[in-house]
């Protein structure tokens, strides 16, 4: 029996720490949530665990791994924790909004020789891992250009906007790291042009809300991301991969696989509605990755390395938008 600790069982954790009690060979010893009340006396009382401290966590030698799902400022410090205590780490992203704290806890949880998933679920999803897997097989032939496409259905409050760490740091690293994953290489220049063109109040509150970004890979290859904090018809998550014999594409995902025919025309389906529906199946693939990780010492799709090198093209894009010029970055560029 693996024996986990979940930090923080907000909207994600609790996600997380019901994925995992579903796994056969999982207990959830422990929720750790100093604010979360009554929602997190209920979620302990349906999987049958305890409320504790994070020192109950970390002193406990028969905790194998922990699912760290708690707010942003609070991973540094339990990654580092769950590294010296010698527990696996699953963790959702990013490490730190900081990227010189990104950058040393990296590496002490590299030297700490613990294994971590840093939580980027989009590769666990069945149709990105297609795509992914057709590249590489070379069925597709030879991968030349990327365009992503992310819209949130609506903008965010003001008050997560202010610690949110800015779009690029929240929404689009999402796209950073994918672009990683599907070309397989680093990326070497990043040109971001960005504004408010939806909420002027998301400006004042230092952030923009729509962006374009191009980035290079060490190769000479493109990826081309449409990033913005709303879309009219939904969430919007979709990609096309130009290969020298085939495009592939990822399309949103209809809430129904109903298509309504009539005079007027054809109707569809609007896409899910949020992350949590549209990524359910790769939430789901994610934790049984991190126990399988656990059980047998499967590499992750996604380490604590990739959380930094997704983090250092965010912080490019962040200087190429102040500077309007394009960054030339390498595994020794810092902000």
């Amino acid at each position: 029996m693996i024996n986990l600790a979940v930090f923080g069982v907000g909207r994600i954790g609790h996600v997380h720490a019901i994925n995992a009690s579903g796994l056969g060979s999982v207990r959830i010893k422990y929720l750790v949530d100093p604010i979360a009340g009554e929602h997190q006396a209920h979620l302990a009382a349906r999987l049958g665990a305890e409320s504790v401290s994070a020192d109950t966590v970390f002193s406990d030698s028969s905790i194998d791994g922990v699912i760290i799902a708690s707010s942003t400022d609070t991973h540094a410090e339990l990654l580092l924790k769950a590294a010296k205590s010698g527990k696996a780490i699953f963790c959702e992203k990013p490490v730190s909004l900081n990227f010189a704290t990104v950058e040393a806890v990296t590496n002490a949880v590299n030297a700490s020789g613990v294994s971590c998933l840093l939580a980027f679920q989009r590769r666990y999803d069945p149709d990105f891992r297609f795509v992914r897997d057709r590249v590489l097989s070379g069925d597709a032939g030879t991968l030349e250009h990327i365009v992503m496409h992310t819209r949130d259905p609506s903008p965010p409050s003001l008050a997560y906007i202010g610690h949110s760490g800015g779009m690029f740091r929240d929404q689009a690293i999402h796209d950073f790291d994918m672009a990683r994953y599907l070309l397989g290489e680093e990326i070497t220049t990043v040109y971001a042009v960005g504004n408010c063109l939806i909420d002027q109040a998301i400006g004042d509150a230092g952030d923009i809300d729509t962006a374009m970004v191009t980035l290079t890979s060490a190769s000479g290859r493109f990826v081309q991301m449409i990033n913005c904090r709303r879309a009219p018809f939904g969430y919007d998550q979709r990609l096309e991969v130009l290969c020298s014999k085939e495009v592939l594409y990822v399309e949103n995902r209809p809430q129904r696989g109903v298509t309504i025919a009539d005079v007027s025309g054809f109707r569809g389906s609007p896409p899910m509605n949020y992350f949590i529906e549209r990524f359910a199946a790769a939430y789901r693939d994610e934790m049984a990755a991190f126990v399988d990780m656990i059980e047998t010492g499967q590499v992750p799709l996604a380490g604590i390395r990739d959380g930094l090198e997704a983090q250092r093209i965010a912080e490019a894009a962040i200087v190429s938008i102040q500077s309007g010029m394009p960054i030339h970055i390498g595994p020794d560029w810092r902000p």
